[in-house]
């Protein structure tokens, strides 16, 4: 009996040594992709890992003169304050009416937007519309900032235009329910283009022989589009939606920080640029923190939601894990 267990001792051991050979054997093998990996590998231990230290100032009194390590502990006591107050719960329901919107509508429009491009024959003009829809991702939302507050501002050209029509002039960057309107509207401009590329790109990869088979049966484009292409790329939008899911919670601070006002607070003051204020303009920094974590424990938590969600779909499970 003895000599049994110890031949599985030493075979169990024999394995994991194999297991290890081949490990590494496939790390040298693989040396050059894990060397152009190595930047971006240092870079989010730089600056995304070690930085996470910092989490601990939501937990102490904070001061410059002690540093973090130096300040005292004081527990859940920032958090409780977070939740005695009611500017929180003004941000934080802010927040996710606006990240709401902008899934429910900013969303569908990539999709869209990469199906009806993929119907463009015409190879010019589809280049054309491609690169003019991908030029405002790369402008920042300063330059965008300014641009915007000129366009909808009382005297713009925009309500120039309303006025030699007869109409009234409408306030877009004081009227708290219509600059809620302007936000969702400038994000689907600045990012649609940007973010149907990852559909054009499964799209690409469908096999043109079910489209032949599809033209042969009679099945006209829409019906193409609808029973081929929809469904083939079906994965990668519960994928890219379990993602958007978590940026619910994840505001768009430089939009917003560059186009709102006082004026607008009641519904555009959300999360980030309370942090902001409270942390940068009202040196408050343990309680900032404090806010921040939270908003990032609850973005996990949508992420792990709708991918449990994703994975109950189907069988296979179209999660991402």
């Amino acid at each position: 009996m003895s000599r049994t267990v110890a031949e599985k001792k030493i075979n169990f051991k024999i394995k994991n040594n194999m297991k290890k050979h081949s490990t590494w054997k496939k790390v040298i093998s693989y040396r050059q992709l894990y060397l152009m990996a190595l930047p971006a590998f240092i870079y989010y231990v730089i600056f995304h890992y070690i930085p996470i230290y910092g989490v601990t100032v939501a937990f102490k009194d904070f001061s410059f003169v002690h540093g973090i390590t130096g300040s005292e502990w004081v527990g859940l006591e920032y958090f409780k304050f977070m939740f005695s107050g009611n500017a929180f719960y003004r941000v934080f329901s802010n927040t996710f009416i606006l990240g709401i919107l902008k899934i429910c509508f900013g969303f569908p429009i990539p999709v869209i937007f990469a199906l009806l491009l993929n119907e463009i024959r015409h190879v010019r003009f589809k280049k054309m519309i491609q690169t003019t829809s991908y030029l405002p991702h790369f402008l920042s939302w300063v330059i965008l900032g300014g641009m915007f507050l000129q366009i909808f501002s009382i005297h713009g050209p925009l309500n120039a235009l309303f006025e030699f029509l007869g109409m009234e002039k409408i306030s877009f960057l004081t009227n708290p329910q219509r600059f809620r309107v302007l936000l969702v509207a400038t994000h689907i401009w600045k990012s649609m283009g940007w973010n149907s590329i990852i559909f054009l790109a499964a799209i690409a990869s469908i096999d043109t022989q079910m489209y032949e088979a599809a033209v042969i049966d009679g099945a006209g484009r829409i019906k193409r589009m609808i029973h081929i292409t929809l469904p083939s790329i079906l994965p990668i939008i519960i994928i890219m939606f379990i993602l958007s899911v978590g940026n619910i919670i994840k505001d768009d601070f430089d939009q917003i920080f560059n186009l709102y006002n006082p004026a607008v607070y009641s519904t555009a003051d959300v999360i980030s640029t309370y942090v902001y204020r409270q942390g940068l303009e009202q040196m408050n920094f343990s309680y900032a923190a404090a806010v921040d974590l939270f908003k990032n424990i609850i973005a996990l938590i949508l992420v792990f939601t709708s991918n449990t969600i994703a994975n109950k779909l189907d069988d296979e499970g179209y999660g991402i894990w």
